[in-house]
């Protein structure tokens, strides 16, 4: 009994926890827990970090549909101000009028259709070219009594006045003898003094309808020597007139450096303007640029491979070859003048047709045809957004059920009717069998 009491008093007086046992749950414990203190926070921070990712991923994905829209509305607003010709397009006639070697009318059927409701007794084709438009326009209209074709471009010239004697000479143009034809070799800013010169054939004071086609010949850009190809190397040209003086050469390596600028940036709108500037000074130190190649090799040297590649340089160097062949000819200037003197020289009733070919011809059609509707108080350039009625010459939509089919909406002035509110372009069917038509835009304007 005794030896039992003393066994008892022994256990007591044990410190705690020091069976084996338990000193190892005591240990693990210890250990279990400052890992999972430890892990906690680790756990948090890959957490926290994952979800920043996840956000910015979303931030990007909507900024990335919010852009896709702003593009998408942008092509709509673009294409909600032209619009694309619905008719049917006739390769037959193109090719019969026209040549692919040389040059294909563009927009063939959609002029003929401008033209189609009037007695064209008198026609000036201020562009003659290789003369396509012209003998289909002759063919179409037997009653026409006196043709005047004009072109600055001697090469173009023989060609266009030689199909239009031949079509007379035939008499392959539907007309009788009584059909005369003027073919003059200058410049369209001059067509009041050539209507002066035929004047005593005229038999009214003016001409029921006038044809302004803007665009190049496929003749002119296919001859490397005329130095309009970024594709052909060949002298730094650009004349049109081969008769006139100023060369594209001669502005980039005798004109202020400040005014080659100018060139690039408001004739060929070229975001790069600054940096070709300053590449084209530094050519002149080193001898000038004096081909069409000297000229492409800079503006390779100039594109940031981050723009396109080839297709980059391709994009900038058609915007330099353009801006110096408005320079050169003095195309802008000289356009806004003869849109003016057309409208003068048409008859009450006649209609004056033009084709442009790039956003600032195109611009200059437009508004200048405004201000001639309205007496030379010009308007709102955005004249989609105007509601006006006839005599403020204000855009006014036109729902005559007997309007030609291919008006949609006229702007109504005080001195003549815009019969294109949107430009017509051409069909997808022409676009896709000749590529060089795709950016072209038909605006005309009838004289009251």
């Amino acid at each position: 009994m005794a030896a039992a009491v003393a066994a008892r008093k022994l256990l007591l007086l044990r410190p705690p926890f020091s069976h084996p046992s338990l000193k190892t749950f005591s240990n693990r414990h210890s250990i279990l827990s400052a890992a999972t203190n430890f892990s906690t926070p680790t756990r948090s921070t890959a957490t926290t970090s994952s979800a920043s990712t996840s956000i910015r991923n979303c931030n990007s994905k909507r900024k990335k549909v919010k852009e896709n829209i702003r593009i998408k509305e942008a092509a709509a607003a673009v294409v909600k101000r032209r619009t694309r010709s619905d008719k049917e397009f006739d390769e037959d006639a193109v090719l019969r009028y026209g040549d692919s070697a040389t040059h294909i009318p563009v927009m063939l059927g959609e002029v003929l259709d401008v033209f189609a409701s009037l007695q064209l007794r008198s026609f000036v084709d201020c562009t003659l070219g290789a003369a396509g438009h012209s003998s289909a326009i002759i063919q179409a209209h037997p009653e026409m009594r006196l043709y005047v074709g004009l072109d600055v471009d001697p090469v173009a010239f023989d060609q266009g006045q030689a199909l239009i004697n031949t079509m007379l000479l035939s008499n392959s143009c539907g007309s009788t003898s009584e059909l005369k034809a003027h073919t003059f070799l200058k410049n369209y800013r001059d067509i009041k003094h050539v209507l002066d010169e035929v004047d005593k054939t005229l038999l009214t004071p003016n001409v029921d309808g006038i044809l302004m086609d803007l665009g190049m010949s496929s003749m002119q850009v296919n001859n490397a020597e005329r130095g309009f190809s970024v594709l052909s190397n060949g002298p730094l040209d650009m004349r049109m007139n081969p008769q006139a003086s100023l060369k594209a050469e001669d502005i980039l390596n005798s004109w202020p450096d400040n005014e080659v600028g100018r060139i690039l940036r408001d004739y060929g709108e070229e975001s790069n303007w600054y940096s070709l500037q300053n590449k084209i000074l530094k050519a002149r130190l080193k001898g000038g640029l004096h081909s069409t190649g000297d000229l492409v090799h800079l503006i390779q040297g100039s594109t940031s491979r981050s723009k396109g590649g080839r297709q980059g340089w391709i994009k900038t160097a058609t915007r330099v070859f353009q801006a110096l062949r408005i320079a050169v000819n003095d195309e802008l200037n000289t356009l806004k003048e003869t849109l003016y003197a057309c409208f003068d020289c048409l008859a009450p009733g006649g209609r004056l047709a033009v084709i442009s070919f790039h956003s600032l011809e195109d611009r200059i059609v437009k508004q200048t045809f405004i201000d001639i509707i309205n007496d030379g108080r010009g308007g709102d350039d955005d004249e989609d957004d105007q509601k006006y009625d006839g005599e403020s010459g204000v855009i006014n939509e036109d729902n005559d059920d007997d309007k030609e089919a291919w008006i949609r909406r006229k702007i109504q002035g005080s001195n003549g009717t815009i019969l294109t509110k949107r430009p017509i372009t051409p069909s997808e069917e022409e676009e896709r069998l000749n590529r060089r038509c795709r950016s072209a835009k038909l605006r005309v304007i009838q004289k009251l």
